[in-house]
Parts: structure tokens; sequence; C-alpha cells
């Protein structure tokens, strides 16, 4: 399994060096930097797997750069931890809504952001696949982040493309719309049911003839990925 890499954000270097040595402890990668250009920089330069970002920075603020991270189709999907001294409920909201994966306030402990992290890597990579899966010859390679049907790459969103990733690690299973939000949009997130119904017409008609049949509606119930028609 290649090692996670983490990007962590913040303008205080005694915080940065606490964060990364307890993520290189865990043999994660670490990449820092102390404001929200060098970041963005490194963000589209190197990839990272998750951000660890500071809330107040001189300059452009940590849910500023979240909110222009979520704009971009290309970073649209990159997991991202708020990290910051405000912890009243409206401002957790706040960060949420502009698109944080999760909110961990200061002080805290190694253990807990550790926890918060794997939790957060495992909603955007389901069930910790880093292994290329093909279903007749629909490809998903989690590496590159791409999608191809018969060698044609697919054009997919950051929403559809976890879907389709959860569907191929649970095949033959059928889940519910709340079983959905919650292992592909996280439990702290506030969208309501038939959101799932929308992204899932979105991801049919991504997927085309013939591998939009391997999403099959279960009438009362849910979905299912599944090559039995």
């Amino acid at each position: 399994m290649t090692a996670k890499t983490v990007l962590v954000v913040d303008d205080e270097a005694p915080i940065r060096e606490m964060i990364a040595l307890t993520l290189e402890m865990s043999d994660y990668q670490v990449l820092e930097a102390d404001n929200a250009l060098t970041a963005h920089e490194l963000i589209i330069d190197q990839r990272p797997d998750l951000v660890l970002l500071d809330w107040m920075m001189p300059g452009t603020s940590g849910i500023e750069l979240t909110r222009r991270l979520k704009r971009d189709p290309i970073t649209a999907g990159l997991p991202i931890i708020m990290l910051t001294a405000k912890g009243e409920e409206d401002n957790k909201v706040q960060g949420l809504e502009a698109g944080a994966d999760d909110y961990i306030a200061k002080p805290f402990s190694p253990r807990e952001l550790m926890a918060r992290l794997k939790a957060v890597l495992r909603r955007a990579t389901p069930n910790g696949i880093d292994e290329t899966v093909e279903v007749q010859g629909l490809v998903l390679d989690p590496v590159s982040h791409r999608v191809s049907s018969n060698d044609k790459l697919l054009e997919l969103g950051p929403t559809e493309y976890r879907l389709l990733q959860f569907f191929m690690a649970h095949q033959e299973r059928v889940h519910t719309r709340g079983q959905l939000l919650d292992q592909v949009w996280g439990g702290n997130v506030y969208v309501e049911e038939r959101t799932v119904d929308v992204h899932i017409r979105r991801l049919r008609k991504a997927l085309g003839d013939p591998h939009q049949q391997l999403i099959q509606t279960v009438r009362g119930t849910g979905y299912r990925f599944s090559t039995t028609y």
C-alpha cells in the first residue's frame, strides 16, 4: 500500500511540526505550508490525499481556500479537515458548509487527530481501496483517480466517482439511501436522501451503455451494483 500524503497548512511553525511528527510516526508522507497560496500550489503540484487546514491565517483564510478548492473540479474531491481555535457551533457549521469534511478545535490530542484523519480518508477511499478494480470492461484506478469504459476515459464528478468506487467495492449488496449518504458523503454532511437519486442519475449518464446497467434500483430499498441484470 502506498503511503498517504497529508498537507499540513498552518502559519504557526510549532503546530505544523507537532502535527508532522505525529503523522510521520504513523507512516504518512507530510507536506507543509504556512499560507494559502503556497498550499494551493502544493495541492496542484503534489496532489496530497488530504489537507489539514488552519482556519485563521494571514491573507487568504483557510475557509476561503476551502471554498476555492471545492469550486474547482480538479480539487473538489480533496478531503479537508479544518483546524481552528473557533469552537462555536455556528463556526463548525460554516466550515462544513464551505466543503470541509471534518473540523477539529484546538487544542487537540494527537490521538484525536489521527482518529479523525483516518475516518475522513476511509470515507474518501471507501473500504480502504487502493487497487485498480475492473468489472466487465469498467475500470476504476484510485491511484490516478480515473475511470474508463472499454479503454475510453470517462468524465465523472467527485461525488459520482466516490459513489462508483463504493459500489465497486461492495458489489451485489443492496444499500439504502441513508447508508450511501453515510458512506459516500459522510455522517457530518447535511444533505437530503433524494440527493442520492440525483447523483445516481448523473453516474448512470456518465457511464453510458452498457455499464449504466450495473447500477440497479431496488424498489423500496435503494441501489445495488450488480453484473446480474
